[in-house]
Parts: structure tokens; sequence; C-alpha cells
């Protein structure tokens, strides 16, 4: 994939083992976003104490805020960790106009190369701000240290480009799309979906070149997404799912199993090649079925009967296959009779 000529966030890529040690001694003063697992692993590779570390239980907007007031002078934002850490790093680094770097310790989330931060307000999702890697460090020998089900998830944000991008046909169809229709973002987002159906078998065995897939991926995504100034190619039904659960069940979620879910079910109500799709995430041994959420069968078939109640109500929300269906309690009980819960 080549990728560093085009339109991209990610301002510098380091990517290899051991890439991480000594970034500390290049950034001044800095606080760190981070978990308790990720930073014991990461801590190993730095010499400098944070001014600051913020153990991040959560990403709603109000708690944040909380961290990073009257803080003592500092010049960069780490982000050590998944998803949450690096959202909360980058909302941080924006809100502060400091310098950030991002460290993922697992792949199961592409918050690592999109610039808006993902966090939450009462529960409901919001894209804030515009912050971007520099650099962003992709150290194979971190990531390795954890769970493979925890980078094979990293899957999850860029099969989703199977279901969003035929949400955005339909919208475009019935003259509800929000933005231009670009068939070009659909085409080289196929270019995307075809490059990670050659790296199955790598992404499954968590090995370096696994691991650069998922990342080239997501970089490449990006380089679509972002001159076009959204992400309708990524984002469709299957995330709404996701959006419905969380705020419903009012938890996280591993963000790229969650996906897995919504993508298994978003593909079948648009009838849209749900074998094939379902047969690529059995192989990579994508984690998608309820019962690895501790989702219960009630919860689920609640939220989906909800789908298009939820939807409707939040004005934010693109135009998807969602608001075509009518979805009766049948057709859930026939779609989820194969999950595991």
């Amino acid at each position: 994939m080549n990728y560093f000529s085009l339109n991209t966030n990610v301002k510098e890529l380091r990517i290899g083992d051991n890439s991480s040690k000594g970034i500390d001694k290049e950034i001044g003063k800095y606080i760190v976003f981070t978990m308790k697992i990720p930073w014991d692993v990461l801590k190993k590779n730095l010499t400098k104490t944070p001014e600051k570390i913020i153990f991040v239980e959560s990403v709603e907007k109000d708690i944040i805020d909380n961290e990073i007031d009257n803080l003592d002078d500092f010049d960069t934002v780490l982000g050590v960790g998944g998803g949450m850490a690096i959202d909360c790093a980058k909302y941080s680094s924006w809100k502060l106009k400091k310098r950030l770097v991002s460290i993922p310790t697992i792949l199961s989330v592409d918050a690592f190369t999109t610039p808006a931060a993902g966090i939450r307000v009462n529960h409901d999702v919001r894209y804030l701000g515009e912050a971007s890697p520099n650099p962003l460090i992709i150290d194979y020998k971190i990531l390795k240290t954890a769970p493979k089900s925890l980078n094979i998830a990293g899957i999850g944000d860029l099969l989703s480009i199977h279901t969003a991008s035929f949400d955005w046909q339909i919208a475009n169809k019935a003259k509800k799309s929000e933005f231009p229709f670009d068939s070009n973002a659909i085409s080289n987002g196929k270019e995307i979906l075809n490059f990670v159906y050659n790296n199955i078998g790598n992404i499954r065995e968590n090995n370096n070149n696994g691991l650069r897939c998922i990342v080239e991926a997501y970089i490449s995504l990006n380089t679509i997404c972002l001159p076009i100034g959204h992400f309708r190619i990524e984002e469709g039904s299957e995330h709404y799912l996701f959006y419905e659960l969380e705020e419903r069940l009012k938890r996280p979620f591993l963000h790229g199993e969650i996906i897995g879910l919504g993508i298994y079910l978003m593909s079948r109500l648009q009838n849209n090649d749900f074998k094939f799709i379902t047969s690529i995430m059995d192989d990579v041994s994508l984690s998608y079925h309820p019962k690895s959420m501790m989702i219960l069968k009630k919860d689920l078939i609640d939220s989906i009967l909800n789908l298009r109640n939820y939807v409707e109500k939040k004005s934010k929300l693109w135009y998807t296959i969602i608001n075509e269906s009518s979805i009766e309690k049948d057709w859930v009980e026939e779609n989820i009779k194969l999950l595991n819960f």
C-alpha cells in the first residue's frame, strides 16, 4: 500500500520492533493517558518520569475535562493503550493545543490514525477536535504482548467498509446522501478490503506483516476519507447498532468486536454478501458473538428492534439501510439464531 505521498493526518510513522524506545527523550515534559497494563508494558522503554499519569476509566467529556483542568505546564500528550486512552489523549491534545504522540498497545480500533476524538456526552458518541500524532509509534514487540484477539479486533473498523459503503450507495439512490456521492471513494475502499482479505492469515497469526497490514489499511483509509471530509465509506449501520447498545447498556465494548457484530447483522439486513463477510470474520478469528461481549439475547433483540427509532431520533446519524427497514421480531429471531449467547 502506498500512502505516504497522499493526504493523511499521521505526521510521522515509526514502525518496527522497539520503535518506542527513547521517545520520552524527544518530547519534553509530558503527561500520559493510559491504563495500568499498557503502561506497565511501555514504561520499561522510557527513562523520564511524566508530569502526570492519567489512568483512563471513562471517555466521558466531563471526566476528561476534570482531569486536565489546572495542569502544570508541559509540552506533549502521550496516549498509550487502546482506543479509550488514545481518544482521551487526542481530545486533550486538541483542547490544550499540545503535541500528540500516540503509542497504541493494541490495534482494536482505528482511533490512533483518525483526527477526531470519539468521546461521550452522557453516553452519546461525539467526535470532537482534530489531533495528528507526531509521531505515531507502532512497536511490534509491544503489540505482541497483548492477546492476539485484541489486535485481530482491529479488522472490525476495516471490514465495516463492506456495510458502510453499501449504506452510502443506498443513501445516494434514495437521494438522502449527506455528502456528494464519490464512486472513486467506494472503489478505493474496496481496494483496502482486498488488501485485508489477502492478509487474513497474517492478521490471524498476529505476525509483523499482519500488524503492519492493519496499520497501513487504516492510514490508507485516511487518504480516502480526509480529503472528502468524512468517513462515510467506513461508518454506517454497523456502527449504529454499537451506539445503540452502548447507550442502552451504559458500558464500553471492545470496538472491533462490537463492530463485527454490527457487520454480521447489518450485512444481512442489507442482503449484502453476508455469507462472504461472515466467513472472513470467522477465518480471521474475530470475536463478534454476543457471548464474548456478555450481551444477553434479550438486550440484543431489544436493541435491534429499537434501531430505526434510535437512528431517526439522532439527527447527526447518516442515512442507512436502517432508515429503509421495518425490522420485525421474526426477522431478528431468524438472523440471530446462529449467534452464540
